[in-house]
């Protein structure tokens, strides 16, 4: 072994000890040194396991492209899995991968720890490694062609899920407990639930939907009588997919900050050469350097600092108001970890003194040109946090699965202030055609008037509710 990697592993030893005394708390972490071309395969892929699909492979190029160029660098890649994987960047300094390892550890301090990951597939490698040789096998019995028309339907509707779904579940299941307890104060009681068996949700389905589905993937595999099995079993694995990255793009401000705000305290506690602090400086500024959009890296670190001081030094407003006593700062930022996301984090500690230092205002596009509406700090808060809403997708729900008494499919747009984007509108329905096999109709309203768009195989039509 090399005396350099010597050296990073002793580093990765000291900066574990140094994370740990500060209170991080973090699954097993195995560092791998790659290639560029293995990092951005990984960052293309979202995982060292998934399944081959062209987008994938676009997504490489521009990647690498902009890395070939000097434009971005990716200098790690971290899994959140248990043992959590990180890969390090070939080529990355000394000080380069010091601060990437306590990036990372404070990464999976996240992952472990943070509520919206509680439900995630903590063996999502191996998870993906079987659902690529699943679909690798499918190519071959079905062919590629007929493999990918499915997979492209799938993944262009792939963000329509509901990470929420398992707190229904268990209300149900919470509800079917309470419905089979059986207090025995007379002895023939048993009897009467064998007479009047409890009938189950699943025997009745419905044609008409009990309130409207968000879960647009699980409607269609569990409903559609056009998909065969094998075409479930692909939206089953697209489905899973992305109800494991869900969390990561719910909490990708304050994922980012945690992890900058903890390699920041974490490097200064190292001892470091001059040499090494200038360059960890450097390359710091360079993360958290604020851009033309939002960078969540600098984002969410002024709001994790911005936290620790509020509570370790309250104003006589906050003492008053919140009951505050100082000194709580940590406290208070582990506790903040744990329970929220990017749209509850920006809405509740995005603060008048942030948004004036950092100068935020709303902007929108008005004819062709770029203007400013909004610099008043509550609202450009509140326009954030909007924004952040379902990860700044629309929210789509299934309202009937036998529209007009045709077996066709009702798509409802909750309008939120924001027309849809109707050209990647009419590129999608033909794909929820190709999964439903009849009629799909998506109700919204463009320009402040209530719209249907209908798709039956043809061409999408417009039409007035």
């Amino acid at each position: 072994m090399s005396n350099e990697l010597k050296e990073l592993e002793k580093s990765i030893d000291k900066i574990a000890e140094v994370a740990k005394g500060f209170g991080l708390d973090f699954y097993p972490v195995r560092f791998e040194i790659c290639p560029a071309d293995i990092i951005y395969t990984f960052g293309a892929y979202g995982m060292p396991t998934r399944f081959s699909h062209w987008s994938f492979g676009k997504s490489f190029h521009k990647m690498k492209m902009q890395y070939d160029f000097n434009l971005s660098r990716i200098y790690e890649l971290v899994i959140n899995s248990n043992p959590c994987y990180a890969f390090l960047l070939e080529g990355n300094s000394l000080i380069q991968n010091k601060l990437v390892i306590a990036h990372v550890f404070a990464h999976c301090d996240f992952f472990k720890n943070n509520a919206s990951f509680a439900r995630t597939n903590r063996g999502m490698v191996e998870s993906m490694a079987v659902s690529a040789e699943r679909i690798r096998k499918m190519e071959f019995d079905y062919g590629r062609p007929e493999v990918e028309r499915i997979l492209d339907a799938a993944i262009s509707i792939q963000e329509h899920v509901d990470n929420r779904g398992f707190i229904d579940r268990e209300r149900k299941e919470d509800k079917s407990d309470t419905k089979n307890t059986v207090d025995k104060k007379d002895p023939y009681e048993d009897l009467f639930a064998l007479d009047h068996p409890i009938p189950k949700e699943e025997e009745t389905p419905q044609k008409v939907l009990p309130k409207p589905q968000k879960d647009l993937l699980k409607y269609i595999m569990k409903n559609s009588k056009y998909l065969k099995e094998w075409q479930r079993e692909i939206l089953a694995i697209i489905r899973d997919e992305m109800l494991y990255f869900y969390p990561q793009m719910e909490t990708k401000i304050m994922n980012e900050g945690w992890a900058s705000y903890w390699h920041a305290r974490i490097l200064r506690e190292l001892d470091l050469s001059e040499a090494e602090a200038i360059d960890f400086a450097i390359m710091h500024a360079g993360v958290i350097q604020p851009s033309r959009m939002i960078n969540p890296y600098f984002l969410g670190y002024k709001i994790w600092e911005g936290i620790e001081k509020r509570w370790n030094e309250p104003d006589k407003e906050d003492k008053e108001e919140l009951g505050l006593k100082g000194g709580e700062g940590r406290t208070k930022m582990f506790e903040i970890r744990e329970m929220e996301n990017d749209v509850s984090f920006i809405r509740n500690y995005l603060t008048r003194d942030i948004i004036e230092e950092l100068d935020m205002f709303s902007f929108q596009k008005v004819g062709n040109t770029w203007q400013v509406t909004e610099k008043d700090w509550r609202q450009v808060r509140d326009d954030l946090s909007a924004n952040l809403f379902n990860c700044g997708y629309p929210y789509i729900v299934v309202e009937d699965g036998d529209y007009n008494r045709s077996g066709e499919l009702l798509l409802a747009h909750c309008h939120e202030g924001v027309d849809l984007d109707i050209q990647y509108l009419e590129r999608t329905l033909p794909n929820v055609y190709t999964l439903w096999g009849r009629g799909v109709h998506l109700s919204t309203i463009v320009d402040g008037k209530p719209v249907l768009y209908s798709f039956s195989g043809e061409r999408v039509i417009k039409s007035l509710r």
